[in-house]
């Protein structure tokens, strides 16, 4: 295990270090270098149902796990009424964003504009909201309020995050419902268009008079789609936004990592915005803790990339020196934390990810070698060969 500094030293080390960050007021950051991230926005569900996560067999802080080994990125999601769980909702939200902002590492906070998962397949309008599903302007200023609500509420409590995403895998028209995909006939753009600018003018809105002023992205899931969507999106008005967020899972995509890198340099050129990889997983085994069937499971495998602690390692630092190479901004790995327990999510009891989290449940939730993938070394643009 390559030693991960004094923070791991012993638990005396880090409660006083834990103690003087969370002491430190609030600062607006400059944007780093590169976004080494990670979604955790199940860990503290993971907590509350008895998770422990180890560095060399000792338990830590999970978020201090994640600042010690690089990352400075925390992605969180947030539904708007989600009364099927007590997570991703604002006070979640909220203490996700002060336990980050303790370790330093700033945050990106992801709307999904939906009461349950939004993603590629589905954009489903809160119920809430249902009634005015085909009003636009009236829907369109809905979400013009929440999402300032709901910012002026964090910015209260000083907990502005650094971005935000209007959206989550909005390849799907926003805030349709389940058959939609099959009944309509593409995307109803104008109605699309006046949904994303209001979402991305309420964070301008919200952010106007406060230190940390959040950069916006908008997401869409796999490479191979994002070029033809930014493009309607830009010819409908969608402009005012500063980074394009891809999922990346090889499972679901056409494109190998080559193919990703080529798509981020034609969309770097070809809408002058930074692009992130805000989503990509792999696996370090095909077992599994529980009975919850693994969405990653062994057809998710690449013939250089073993399910094993190293196959999953090189994953990482592949596509992240291939993003960097691709003039890229940011790699976020997708639900590192969410481990196997005894309480159940959506889909049953335990974990569907399990086996693609940076911490191996055959040893007591360890950190495994993927965990420290942002600490590897990697070739800059300008670096001398």
């Amino acid at each position: 295990m390559t030693s991960l500094g004094p923070r791991f030293a012993g638990a005396s080390t880090l409660s006083i270090m834990l103690a003087l960050l969370a002491a430190a007021p609030a600062q607006a950051q400059e944007a780093p270098r590169f976004y080494f991230g990670a979604d955790l926005s199940y860990v503290n569900e993971m907590e509350d149902c008895g998770a422990v996560y180890r560095v060399g067999g000792q338990a830590y802080d999970p978020y201090a796990i994640f600042a010690e080994t690089g990352h400075n990125l925390v992605r969180v999601r947030i539904w708007n009424d989600a009364e099927w769980t007590r997570y991703s909702n604002l006070d979640d939200v909220k203490e996700t964003i002060r336990r980050a902002r303790a370790e330093g590492m700033q945050v990106l906070l992801d709307f999904h504009y939906s009461d349950d998962w939004a993603d590629g397949d589905k954009q489903i309008v809160p119920k809430a909201w249902r009634p005015i599903r085909d009003d636009v302007p009236a829907l369109s200023k809905a979400l013009y309020d929440y999402t300032v609500e709901t910012l002026t509420a964090l910015e209260a409590e000083g907990l502005m995050p650094e971005m935000v995403q209007v959206g989550n895998e909005t390849n799907p028209e926003m805030m349709g419902e389940l058959d939609w995909k099959e009944s309509r006939d593409g995307i109803n753009w104008p109605r699309n268009a006046a949904l994303l600018n209001a979402g991305i003018k309420a964070v301008r809105d919200a952010s106007a008079t406060t230190s940390i002023k959040p950069r916006v992205m908008l997401h869409i899931a796999q490479p191979e789609n994002t070029e033809p969507w930014f493009t309607a999106a830009k010819a409908h008005g969608v402009t005012d936004y500063d980074l394009i967020g891809v999922s990346y899972y090889r499972k679901w995509s056409t494109n190998d990592l080559a193919g990703l890198g080529s798509t981020i340099q034609r969309l770097k050129s070809g809408f002058g915005k930074d692009v992130v990889v805000v989503e990509t997983s792999y696996p370090f085994t095909n077992d599994g803790a529980d009975a919850s069937p693994n969405l990653l499971g062994p057809d998710t495998l690449l013939p250089d990339y073993p399910a094993t602690e190293a196959g999953q390692l090189k994953y990482m630092t592949d596509i992240t020196q291939a993003v960097i190479s691709s003039g890229g901004t940011g790699v976020v790995y997708w639900e590192p934390a969410w481990v196997s327990t005894g309480c159940s999510t959506r889909w049953g009891v335990g974990s569907n990810w399990e086996n693609a989290t940076f911490f191996d449940w055959r040893q007591q939730n360890e950190l495994t070698e993927a965990g420290q993938w942002a600490m590897k070394t990697y070739r800059w643009p300008g670096d001398t060969p």
